[in-house]
């Protein structure tokens, strides 16, 4: 099978070789790190690196997954001593070894290689990883296939309107792995999207902390992934589940909540997204809203619901905005909210995103909050609504939304 590139994830990779500090990339299992590095090592072969140069291990395999972080030292040591120059060693899940950092650190003192490693959980850098290594390693963070790159890894039919590859897009993700199948035979995809998510729970999550109550963890999973979008907070989360429990059911309290949410953050399952107050110039603590990371295992657990879709776009935008380098917060001003506020080096976005602007009501609900901010930065409304796209209103840009996904 030809191996798919990714184009902004390989320039990454470009851009920083050959510089002293240890590229660690990380993302959700299965959501494409290990083609990715696979793709650069075929750049650096095409570059005239040789093959013998290139040392690369995967910890998914049993043979390695087994060796203690001494035996992986020394494998790597043997290699790099038969090669000529400079090794280039790719170790790909490497958190399955335990004390694996040990080995990290020594090889980046010991030989002269250039280390790029892979993981799938955020304990990989917020613990052991940054402590070793002092903050000489850059993070390369990887994200499921966007809608543009949903274009081209999969093949559609030549009359298929991008309308009708998005609608695809928000039933069934972008997990890379789906461009193996027929769109057609969804008890295939959904297989494979139960897959993916069982082992990223069971591998990523329960094994990397004591989890007693594997049933709540569920039920937060649920409860999380149907709220997309809407402002939630741990205090209201207990309390909902707490509402619904039996009485034989463990005790639910806002520590184990909380607990738990941080490790379906660690695993790349839901991303957190705070509340700005923009004239107070300060984020709050209450009321963040959470995202999940792929549209396809949420609808996977959910079943898709059509009714969900303004929150469903609001999805789409927010990870877009991850991939091209935003910092993302949700704005408050007054007592209106903005869907995104974007920013990057020296540069902010304000975003609204909605389906539709048909009815006076909504569009100026959209513009109301965007109108309050008195800055110079770009205000925009994202829509799906093509009859006002292309259109600005108070200096405020109404854009197609599959439009800027695509650009």
């Amino acid at each position: 099978m030809k191996k798919k590139n990714r184009p902004i994830f390989l320039q990454k990779l470009i851009d920083f070789k050959d510089k002293e500090a240890i590229k660690v990339v990380t993302g959700l299992r299965r959501s494409g790190k290990s083609s990715i590095l696979e793709v650069f090592r075929d750049y650096l072969q095409d570059n005239g690196v040789a093959a013998k140069n290139i040392i690369y291990m995967s910890f998914e395999t049993l043979e390695n997954r087994e060796k203690t972080y001494k035996e992986v030292y020394d494998e790597i040591i043997k290699k790099a001593k038969a090669a000529k120059g400079k090794v280039y060693v790719f170790l790909d899940e490497i958190q399955q070894v335990n004390k694996w950092e040990l080995a990290v650190n020594s090889l980046r003192v010991d030989i002269d290689c250039d280390l790029y490693i892979t993981g799938s959980n955020a304990y990989l850098l917020s613990s052991q990883l940054s402590t070793y290594l002092s903050g000489r390693y850059i993070e390369i963070k990887v994200l499921p296939l966007s809608f543009k790159e949903f274009m081209a890894f999969n093949s559609f039919p030549p009359t298929m309107r991008d309308d009708e590859k998005f609608a695809l897009y928000l039933k069934f993700g972008g997990m890379p792995a789906l461009s193996e199948y027929d769109f057609k035979n969804e008890e295939s995809i959904n297989s494979v999207l139960e897959g993916i998510f069982a082992t990223v729970i069971m591998e990523d999550v329960i094994k990397q902390a004591p989890v007693r109550d594997v049933a709540l963890l569920d039920k937060i999973i649920n409860f999380l992934a149907d709220n997309i979008g809407n402002s939630v907070s741990i205090s209201r989360i207990k309390n909902i589940l707490v509402a619904e429990q039996n009485s034989d059911e463990r005790k639910i309290t806002a520590t184990t909540v909380d607990n738990y949410i941080k490790l379906l953050e660690n695993a790349f399952v839901f991303y957190p997204a705070l509340r700005y107050d923009i004239k107070g110039k300060e984020y709050l603590k209450t009321q963040g809203k959470y995202y999940m990371v792929d549209l396809g295992l949420r609808n996977q657990r959910l079943g898709y619901k059509n009714i969900d879709r303004g929150y469903i776009l609001e999805n789409v935008v927010y990870f877009e905005l991850l991939r091209r380098g935003y910092k993302v917060s949700i704005g408050k001003i007054g007592d209106k909210e903005i869907d995104f506020i974007a920013t990057k080096s020296e540069t902010k976005l304000y975003i609204q995103v909605t389906e539709s602007l048909a009815s006076e009501e909504t569009r100026e609900r959209e513009l109301a909050s965007l109108r309050m901010v008195k800055d110079h930065f770009e205000k925009i409304v994202l829509t799906t609504d093509v009859l006002f796209t292309g259109t600005s209103e108070d200096g405020i840009k109404i854009i197609n939304l599959i439009d800027w996904l695509k650009e």
